[in-house]
């Protein structure tokens, strides 16, 4: 039987595993077709593609500036460089401010940490039981697994409806109000633009990212990511499916305005939106360890908006797995 079986290949997911891999058996499991959570990429072909969450990375703590230089050295992540366009004007642009990115994808962290442990994709946890010290785990597509303890690493709204009966302190009783965007992908004829970003001062589209100056590949088009703003997103997420074409033509339609960049060919766009994209207002406990029941809860929400408090979440919960703290 698994010592451990983790749900979610994100951030925190996949840091916990590679933690707990040391000492114990340990499985993941994602709904998702692949690994990274919200630093998905979505691969066209070969190393083509774009990252389609999670934009880049930025450092803040000491632990995890040492985490991130260790991959920069194993060539796992690499700095993005380029003019980048500051044109909001309620942030304070900080000059020091570096931008860090998967070698291949955003995702390449993830994939890294779970290179060695077990992956089951498309797996989407429905139903959960405890029978006889043992967690039963019932997924969509029928699988059951049983397992000793049980990491749950996903948005607190899907956390709070899988786990409220389990958990017995004040945790979900927390008003975490997660993020919205809509993100649209956009490959275009290759155009004269010199930015590799555009950090927008608009109401609707908040960030446009030109994949090609992330030097991951060459080619004859050119590849972007349009984020909107928070404020956007949350007006619009539960209704965009019924709407596509309306609001990546939105987005779309911001992004010549803003940035002047003249598109006369689209070959290909894909609108998705982050429903739980990131909660901007931390929680006073980074994680969760109910050591009687063997249940742990990680995840960025516990931190803030950051994939950085991801990591930290996770580093934190296997402390007090391994009695630590």
């Amino acid at each position: 039987m698994l010592d451990f079986c983790v749900i979610g290949t994100g951030i925190s997911g996949s840091t916990i595993a590679k933690l707990l891999n040391q000492k114990f058996s340990v499985n993941v499991y994602d709904k998702a077709k692949g690994i990274g959570g919200r630093s998905s990429f979505k691969r066209l072909n070969g190393k083509i593609g774009f990252d389609h969450g999670l934009q880049y990375l930025s450092p803040r703590s000491l632990k995890f500036k040492r985490f991130t230089k260790e991959l920069t050295r194993k060539k796992i992540l690499k700095f993005w460089g380029g003019n980048h366009k500051f044109l909001n004007k309620s942030v304070k642009k900080k000059n020091k401010h570096i931008k860090l990115i998967g070698v291949n994808g955003n995702n390449d962290i993830s994939k890294y940490q779970l290179k060695n442990i077990k992956c089951y994709h498309q797996y989407e946890l429905s139903k959960i039981n405890r029978l006889n010290k043992v967690w039963n785990l019932q997924f969509q597509n029928g699988q059951v697994i049983k397992s000793k303890n049980l990491i749950v690493s996903i948005p607190f709204p899907q956390c709070k409806k899988l786990l409220s009966k389990f958990v017995r302190t004040s945790l979900f009783k927390n008003k975490v109000i997660m993020n919205s965007s809509l993100t649209v992908l956009l490959m275009t004829n290759k155009t004269s633009n010199n930015y590799s970003s555009y950090f927008t001062n608009d109401k609707i589209l908040g960030w446009v990212s030109n994949e090609n100056s992330k030097k991951r590949f060459t080619y004859n088009k050119d590849l972007w990511v349009l984020q909107s703003t928070f404020e956007y997103g949350k007006k619009n997420i539960d209704n965009y499916k019924n709407k596509k074409t309306y609001f990546t033509k939105i987005l779309l339609n911001r992004f010549k305005n803003i940035t002047k960049i003249k598109i006369s060919k689209i070959y290909f766009t894909h609108i998705h939106g982050w429903k739980y994209s990131s909660n901007s207002k931390p929680l006073k406990s980074e994680s969760y360890w109910d050591r009687k029941i063997g249940l742990g809860i990680c995840g960025d929400w516990f931190g803030g908006p950051r994939l950085e408090d991801g990591w930290l979440s996770a580093n934190n919960l296997f402390k007090k797995i391994v009695g630590k703290k």
